[in-house]
């Protein structure tokens, strides 16, 4: 914990995130912590293609609990800090995500991605108009595997899209919208982004897998996206864990929250200056 006022949000990334929608951290696991992550990730993935005689895109949800890493990674020192900065200290972890993309047939993009904002119904159900809707919630990338070239299934990104209502393209036969990038970050790397930010998945036209894990931060008045039943493990951990894992005292304490339902607050306080974290 000492460690996250260290890595709090800097005033480049924060306008970064304002501006462009996200921003990156590189080495956000070092060697050592990402050998760590990959060989628990081998594992599981190993496991599902047994279990079930898969050789497609493994999409896995509901990390925290499977392994003390992914637990580790809901806090992480270099990440997490990122996560109040922007959000406040009323937040949650309300979705995590594994994902690996074994090479696939093809050797071109064929079809356009498919580019989205995250939360989906959500998006439609506000009643401002798009390009006003809140952020809600933003996500922390693990890039576990190298993307630094184009075709291993790269993350796709139109900065500054978090404020459009929509993407568009020049005409009908062009495959990527106006200002996308592909993503091309080295493992280890994470990527900070709003979840409004519109971005797309590729296929993975290269020979190798490329592998990467979704960190999901919302306001604790928001529903979890993926299940999130942690309360066997509140126990075994501390008080801010605890919050970022689903705890309040009641269902008005994510709304009203009192202090024993966002620790995070006290920490803040106690650790970091005045005006260092929003709310």
């Amino acid at each position: 914990m000492k460690a996250w006022a260290d890595h709090t949000l800097t005033e480049e990334e924060r306008l970064a995130f304002e501006q462009d929608g996200y921003f990156l951290i590189e080495n956000a696991l070092p060697a050592e912590d990402l050998e760590r992550v990959l060989n628990v990730m081998d594992r599981l993935d190993t496991e599902h293609r047994e279990q079930t005689d898969s050789g497609g895109r493994l999409n896995m949800h509901d990390l925290v609990g499977k392994d003390d890493v992914f637990m580790d990674l809901m806090d992480w020192p270099r990440t997490f800090p990122k996560a109040f900065g922007i959000l406040g200290w009323n937040i949650q972890l309300f979705h995590t995500q594994l994902v690996v993309t074994p090479p696939g047939p093809d050797r071109e993009y064929k079809k356009r991605l498919g580019f989205h904002q995250d939360n989906n119904r959500m998006n439609r159900d506000f009643e401002t108009p798009r390009e006003t809707h809140p952020r809600v919630s933003m996500k922390v990338a693990f890039f576990l595997t190298d993307t630094t070239e184009v075709g291993r299934a790269n993350f796709y990104i139109v900065p500054g899209a978090h404020a459009q209502d929509g993407v568009r393209y020049v005409d009908d036969e062009t495959l990527l919208p106006e200002g996308a990038i592909a993503t091309q970050v080295k493992a280890g790397d994470a990527l900070v982004f709003d979840r409004r930010l519109w971005h797309a998945s590729s296929p993975n036209i290269s020979d190798h897998p490329r592998k990467v894990l979704f960190y999901g931060y919302s306001y604790r008045w928001l529903r979890t996206k993926s299940n999130m039943d942690l309360e066997n493990l509140y126990d075994q951990v501390g008080p801010i864990r605890k919050q970022l894992m689903g705890y309040a005292t009641s269902g008005n304490g994510r709304f009203q929250p009192l202090d024993e339902d966002v620790p995070l607050k006290a920490w803040i306080k106690e650790h970091l200056r005045e005006g260092a974290v929003v709310a």
